[in-house]
């Protein structure tokens, strides 16, 4: 049983037109690559983290295609995070139970908790990506590091239960906490408190060859979907 991670599948099966095709390049027949290379690499008894960005759909009820697709058709449980596209995104108990609902039995939501993921714990959050200093945009920075921090310390709790625990603690965010000539020190405070040494993210697009980033003794990694080249990468 292993753990893999992609970001961005940004599915619109279900008829919002917002196909990333349009885009050309990798984006070219990508629900396929999407199915055809996750299902090569994934089994069913693994676990697959989409950190954001997983369906264009306006409302929970409106992106049901993208699910069945998510749950039904590609192997593994998933732990999906929001990504900033996300506007279906709504509390989790009615995501819960929406879910339950349609019996989407291999959907896991990570918001404010963790998961244990074989020889891992997983937690994290959407994030924000911003070097704007209005009120509007800090205090949703403020709000994205409180959860980060609520799903770090749900991690901290979970490895604490067996104190032979040796698994790591591995964050995950839809947003870049560090990227080129930006950082966010909001969020960055919150990782080095909570002791992370591997974050993964998604949101950048069209990056050819980007190395593994390292800040402050963390090493983050960029996950997005197409720099992937529609291909989970395993933990």
């Amino acid at each position: 049983m292993s753990v893999y991670a992609m970001a961005d599948l940004h599915l619109s099966l279900a008829g919002q037109n917002k196909s990333m095709e349009i885009f050309g390049g990798r984006w070219q027949d990508y629900v396929n690559k999407i199915e055809k290379n996750w299902n090569r690499l994934v089994c069913e008894s693994d676990s697959v983290i989409v950190p954001g960005d997983i369906s264009w759909g306006e409302d929970i009820n409106s992106c049901k295609e993208d699910f069945i697709f998510l749950n039904n058709i590609l192997n593994g449980t998933k732990y999906i995070l929001k990504g900033n596209h996300d506007f279906w995104w709504d509390t989790a108990a009615k995501m819960t139970r929406t879910f339950e609902e349609n019996k989407f039995d291999k959907i896991k939501i990570v918001h404010n908790n963790a998961y244990i993921c074989e020889n891992y714990i997983i937690c994290g959050s959407r994030g924000w990506f911003t070097d704007d200093e209005n009120a509007h945009d800090q205090k949703i920075l403020k709000r994205e590091a409180g959860r980060l921090e609520l799903s770090i310390q749900a991690a901290q709790a979970a490895k604490k239960l067996n104190i032979n625990n040796t698994r790591e603690i591995v964050a995950f965010l839809h947003y870049p906490p560090v990227w080129n000539n930006y950082i966010c020190p909001e969020i960055l405070d919150v990782l080095e408190r909570g002791e992370i040494k591997r974050c993964w993210f998604g949101h950048i697009h069209n990056i050819g060859t980007q190395k593994i980033l390292k800040y402050n003794n963390i090493e983050f990694a960029l996950i997005s979907a197409d720099y992937l080249n529609f291909t989970p990468v395993k933990l």
